[in-house]
């Protein structure tokens, strides 16, 4: 295929041998199939900032470290330099939560490298070696939807012992590889500890895993593993090892434990709306 401007610096310095074919373009980037150095691999094209809105990027980008004190100002009073910077953090933002998370034993794929804004990682495939489908496009035993589940619970908890928190996790911010899981898309990656939307975010995460797999195992419905996460972690009893229940009982003295259910039952609701909407336009295209 005709090379893509974006990738056209990494073939002149080596870094990939050609472009194969495009994988999926989304509103934040484009991504290719390359081949580099005999291996299959991918590349994360990032979009011009011109494409894009920054104005919903403010809830995700709180509590972000700037590494100097000028771009901070800059980033700040919104100036044309702070928003480039702005635009370099967004982009660095995944690759640095990539290599961190990886080296933390969480299930993301291996990346390879940050060339000229594009991000040069690990193709994840499926058991025949073709680009491996999203959770939210295959069908799933009772079984195999409890094991996803324990699967991907643990990567939230992981993430979270690393002060993380994807912010966008969903069934279609997950591959599925021939050995389960794999959580991919970053660039909005929340800190845990800085950031005042960090719970709900983590609620919305786990809860949206829930709501797409308990439509194959009703009962993961019955479970509450992002508020039990939240309140270890809080706590500072959160760690890689510590084992999860699923239950949660809060202090009813301290905590609207109404309003903690309502925000759950909405977060899963919205999900299986939204999952029924994808359903129904994959039934008017056929």
């Amino acid at each position: 295929m005709r090379t893509p401007p974006g990738l056209q610096a990494l073939i002149d310095d080596g870094v990939i041998d050609e472009v194969l074919r495009p994988l999926k373009s989304g509103k934040e980037a484009a991504v290719y199939v390359v081949r580099s150095g005999g291996e299959v691999r991918c590349a994360k094209v990032y979009k011009d900032m011109a494409q894009r809105s920054f104005q919903q990027r403010v809830q995700y980008q709180e509590g972000r470290k700037v590494r100097g004190s000028r771009e901070a100002r800059a980033i700040g009073k919104a100036t044309k330099y702070g928003r480039k910077q702005q635009e370099t953090a967004w982009k660095n933002t995944e690759v640095e939560a990539l290599y961190q998370l990886r080296a933390a034993g969480v299930r993301v794929p291996e990346p390879f490298g940050y060339f000229h804004g594009v991000l040069v990682m690990e193709l994840v495939t499926d058991a025949e070696g073709y680009s491996a489908p999203r959770l939210g496009e295959v069908e799933l035993e009772a079984r195999q939807a409890r094991d996803y589940h324990a699967v991907l619970v643990r990567q939230v908890q992981l993430m979270l012992c690393c002060g993380l928190i994807h912010g966008d996790l969903s069934a279609y911010n997950v591959l599925v590889g021939p050995d389960g899981p794999v959580v991919i898309d970053f660039p909005q990656v929340v800190s845990a500890a800085g950031n005042n939307a960090a719970r709900t975010m983590l609620l919305r995460d786990v809860n949206n895993l829930t709501a797409s797999l308990g439509r194959f195992a009703p009962e993961l419905l019955d479970t509450w593993y992002g508020e039990e996460m939240w309140a270890l972690f809080e706590a500072g009893e959160l760690h890689p090892d510590t084992v999860l229940s699923g239950e949660f009982n809060p202090d009813e003295s301290s905590v609207d434990l109404d309003s903690v259910r309502h925000a759950i039952n909405d977060a899963r609701e919205e999900a299986l709306i939204r999952q029924q909407g994808r359903e129904a336009a994959a039934e008017d295209r056929a």
